[in-house]
């Protein structure tokens, strides 16, 4: 019995050492002996604070309202880079070579021949009639009035005539065509000086040559003066356009494009604003840029003695406080026959028409208005149009014209 008791007594005292040492070894791992001084210590990342651990003090904002609130805006996409389309500057016009004006009207002659030819051929037929009575004179006469040479013209034209056809006594065609070519050429005039003056322009220091176009409306006044830029371009000459026709904005644009196309400069002014200024400011301008030569066109709405007239003569006179004008050329149409013959009369009582331009001349069969214009005015044709080519205006020379009137 005591035996027992002893037994139970050891296994208690056993059972309670062995759970001291379970209880010992749980506490040893948890708490791991301090590391020997020489192992270097390993730092732990600090821990992320919580929320609200670092936090600030809340401070006092005022308080908002809904609509004062800004709310986020989206963001707008990145703007693609512009595809750089190539961009057509406008060509500048090409600088045109004016056809060459010596001889021209030679080359023109077949257009001449082709409307005057009836005024030739009548002529000569009458001429080689068997026997030349009043009757037969009457009919020269007939024919050159209808081609508008004019009533004083004509009849000495056939005094002429008559008197040679009865010294010459028989005639042979050939002989008819060397006479009626030389008393055709008396009456038309080689005597005339037909140049185109602009000799200020090639004095020294001086201010470019001055030429003045006037004219009617409808006559081709203004596509004349870009013709005859055309011309003084062809004959080596320097150029500056004054567009002093501001009535006409038409005219205008048309007279810049002829000088575009030639190089020249066209000086221009507001629609409706003063000639005389626009004039002035071209020939100012054609001295700074050196030039030989200043071209202006003038309105021409009617051909009556006040407004326009006036205005016409105030024009030559603003111009002349630069210099003196070289020529003014007076464009006739030449299909209006004797009623230009009026026009020339008004305008050469405002200015002094120094020299005839005929217009359409191969539009006709009146060729004969080179003979009464010349004769009415005492100033000579110095260009006729023979066409609507640009390089249809054509110096003009007697001999050219009066072998298109007669034929080969």
């Amino acid at each position: 019995m005591d035996i027992l008791i002893l037994a139970v007594v050891i296994a208690v005292v056993v059972i309670g050492a062995i759970s001291g040492l379970v209880v010992s070894g749980r506490k040893k791992k948890q708490l791991p002996p301090s590391a020997p001084s020489s192992t270097p210590t390993i730092t732990a990342p600090p821990a992320e604070p919580h929320v609200g651990e670092e936090a600030e003090e809340p401070r006092e904002e005022p308080r908002r309202t809904i609509e004062e609130v800004d709310l986020p805006k989206a963001e707008a996409p990145a703007p693609e880079a512009p595809v750089e389309e190539a961009v057509e500057l406008p060509e500048a016009p090409e600088i045109e070579v004016p056809e060459p004006t010596a001889g021209r009207l030679v080359r023109l002659r077949a257009r001449l021949a082709r409307s005057q030819n009836s005024l030739g051929k009548g002529l000569l037929t009458l001429l080689s009639r068997e026997h030349l009575d009043d009757d037969t004179w009457e009919e020269i006469e007939d024919t050159l009035l209808t081609a508008d040479v004019g009533v004083a013209p004509t009849q000495e034209l056939v005094e002429r005539l008559r008197e040679r056809v009865k010294v010459l006594g028989t005639r042979t065609p050939d002989e008819l065509r060397a006479l009626l070519k030389e008393e055709l050429l008396t009456l038309v005039g080689t005597d005339f000086d037909r140049e185109v003056k602009t000799e200020t322009g090639h004095v020294a220091g001086g201010v470019p040559g001055v030429v003045m176009v006037v004219g009617v409306n409808g006559t081709g006044k203004t596509t004349t003066t870009g013709k005859l830029a055309r011309v003084l371009v062809a004959d080596g000459r320097t150029v500056v356009l004054g567009a002093a026709d501001t009535f006409r904005a038409a005219a205008t644009e048309q007279l810049q494009t002829w000088g575009e196309r030639v190089g020249a400069y066209t000086v221009r002014g507001p629609e409706g604003g003063d000639p005389a200024s626009v004039a002035f400011d071209a020939v100012k301008e054609g001295k700074e840029m050196g030039v030989d030569v200043v071209l202006i066109d003038t309105a021409g709405r009617l051909h009556t003695k006040t407004g326009l007239m006036d205005e016409l003569g105030k024009v030559k006179r603003v111009v002349e406080k630069h210099g003196p004008v070289d020529e003014v050329l007076l464009v006739l149409d030449a299909t209006t026959g004797q009623n230009g013959l009026v026009q020339a009369r008004v305008f050469a009582e405002v200015v002094d028409i120094t020299g005839i331009v005929l217009t359409k001349l191969d539009g006709t069969a009146k060729g004969g208005i080179v003979v009464a214009v010349q004769r009415e005015l005492g100033v000579p044709v110095k260009l006729v149009g023979l066409g609507e080519g640009a390089d249809d205006l054509a110096p003009f020379e007697p001999e050219a014209f009066v072998d298109a009137l007669i034929g080969e």
